[in-house]
């Protein structure tokens, strides 16, 4: 795994639980019990999909399954399961102490609550801001991320981490609240709402590079799409790099990007397209092109 403290830390807590009489076996004299346990991959981000976690945690290869059986009907070795993010889970408690109304009131009346947006890139004060569904994205780098590094103007934004579309950070775009729908209407997902702020210094040919890059090397391989489809995108992308035929290449890198979505396993494949297609659609400027694409 990748986060040695973070278990060694939650390992701590369980025991204290335990030992308070808030786990185990017959909890408070009722035939009730409930243990917790850590367990540590690889630190495989195809881990993320909850189908390879549950092969993970059974000892094999981190791949997808094959869906149906879903794991609430098909899951840990063969038992109905339910699988969580964290950040779902530590929602729970506020909403079972203040209620549903509560937590209700809170963000936007198609995306109830608060969300942890994680903000990198070109901010002067990157980190977690746990902050209610409709803070706009330029509440979230000016207000509370310090503004742009530098105080260049802010080129593009990535809502969801590598695995987002790229937004053309406009007036408009900057304005719009980050719920589901009101990012969606951008052309984008909110998704785990980690947001990277790419300023105006930075080629989109370059931010690609780094995102094909990364999906290649994540890609579990059982796919065809996937598997080749990142690898040619990562084989093209060094050609333009290079200056070889670069508006042959781009408008082919575009054609492999288009090939490989719908045709996955699972999203990982899919998601490794989404700032490739959109980059050179929103930015062919930045790719040399004589005209749009897309």
């Amino acid at each position: 795994g990748e986060f040695w403290p973070i278990a060694a830390h939650l390992d701590e807590k369980i025991a204290e639980m335990e030992q308070a009489g808030l786990l185990g076996d017959k909890l408070f004299g009722t035939d009730y019990s409930l243990r917790l346990y850590t367990h540590l991959g690889a630190g495989a981000y195809i881990c993320g999909e909850e189908t390879a976690l549950l092969e993970s945690i059974e000892g094999k290869r981190g791949q997808p399954r094959i869906r149906p059986p879903f794991p609430a009907v098909y899951g840990l070795y063969g038992k109905p399961t339910v699988v969580n993010n964290v950040e779902t889970l530590t929602n729970v408690p506020l909403i079972i102490e203040k209620g549903a109304d509560w937590y209700k009131s809170l963000g936007t009346a198609d995306s109830a609550g608060v969300k942890i947006f994680s903000l990198s890139g070109h901010v002067n004060k990157p980190g977690n801001y746990e902050l209610p569904f409709g803070t706009t994205f330029r509440q979230l780098i000016y207000e509370y991320g310090g503004g742009v590094t530098d105080g260049r103007p802010v080129k593009a934004i990535m809502a969801a981490g590598a695995s987002s579309a790229i937004i053309v950070a406009d007036d408009k775009a900057l304005d719009t609240p980050m719920d589901y729908a009101s990012v969606k209407a951008l052309g984008a997902d909110l998704g785990s709402a980690s947001v990277i702020v790419i300023n105006d210094s930075v080629s989109m040919e370059w931010v690609i590079n780094k995102t094909i890059h990364f999906f290649k090397h994540e890609s579990c391989g059982k796919c065809t799409p996937c598997r080749e489809g990142t690898y040619w995108m990562w084989r093209l992308i060094q050609r333009i790099e290079r200056g070889e035929e670069v508006e042959a290449n781009t408008r082919l890198l575009y054609s492999v990007a288009r090939q490989i979505q719908g045709k996955c396993l699972c999203p990982l494949g899919e998601f490794a397209t989404m700032a490739v297609t959109t980059a050179i659609e929103r930015f062919p400027q930045d790719f040399s092109l004589a005209g749009k694409v897309g």
